[in-house]
């Protein structure tokens, strides 16, 4: 059964984004619970103080986010109670410094399960692309070695073999991207040297999950701290 809400009427600005928003706050607070039917078009229209329109296309883009589902004939029902669109915008709009810590907890666990079931040729892409990373006065310009680092480290996710922490960190490193350029352009941050690399590689060509995930922290554990003394 749905339980009555309280909407506030959506700004004139963004009429679709304030109607989304309202929609996903109640889900997200719990008002509209999983499995649960939303109010019908016109109802939800009338209480978001929009046209059909408006909630329809509302309707559409939470669909689409699969955060509603839409049954013919029945009506429209809540499907999860995040919305994982909003969710990684959120995470791209955190500080660097969480951005460096997340990045350390997702490459620490992709090089333990790489060390455990790379391949020969794995070995030799990581080697390869490590070398086009170099280190940053290799390069002309500093988001050609930020691209050659993310290259580098997307592969290592790669070699894990687990989908979903792939694609978090393929999503996740483009997030970051602009931010590492100006950053490493901007402030004096410890750049860790492509030795500190090799070891990476190296405890996965030794099949060594533990100094793996150790030579990951070492990598960005220095990054970390300085941008904790920034904060």
């Amino acid at each position: 059964m749905t339980r009555n809400a309280t909407l506030t009427q959506a700004p004139r600005r963004s009429l679709v984004d304030s109607a989304i928003e309202q929609i996903r706050t109640q889900i997200e607070s719990g008002v509209w619970r999983v499995g649960e039917r939303i109010p019908k078009e016109q109802e939800l229209a009338d209480l978001l103080g929009v046209s059909r329109n408006t909630t329809r296309e509302a309707i559409r883009v939470l669909s689409h986010a699969e955060v509603l589902e839409v049954r013919q004939g029945d009506g429209t029902y809540v499907r999860l109670n995040v919305d994982p669109t909003e969710v990684m915008r959120r995470v791209s709009r955190s500080s660097l410094h969480d951005h460096f810590e997340l990045r350390a907890m997702l490459e620490a666990e992709a090089a333990r399960r790489a060390a455990s079931q790379r391949s020969d040729a794995d070995v030799v892409k990581l080697r390869r692309l490590l070398k086009v990373r170099g280190n940053q006065e290799d390069h002309s310009r500093v988001e050609k070695f930020v691209d050659a680092d993310i290259a580098f480290h997307s592969a290592l996710a790669s070699v894990s073999g687990n989908t979903a922490l792939i694609e978090l960190y393929r999503y996740f490193s483009q997030a970051i991207r602009s931010g590492v350029w100006s950053v490493l352009d901007e402030l004096d941050l410890p750049e860790p040297a492509l030795e500190a690399h090799e070891a990476i590689v190296d405890a996965i060509e030794r099949r060594d999950p533990e100094g793996a995930a150790l030579a990951v922290r070492e990598v960005v554990g220095p990054l970390i701290e300085a941008l904790a003394d920034r904060s």
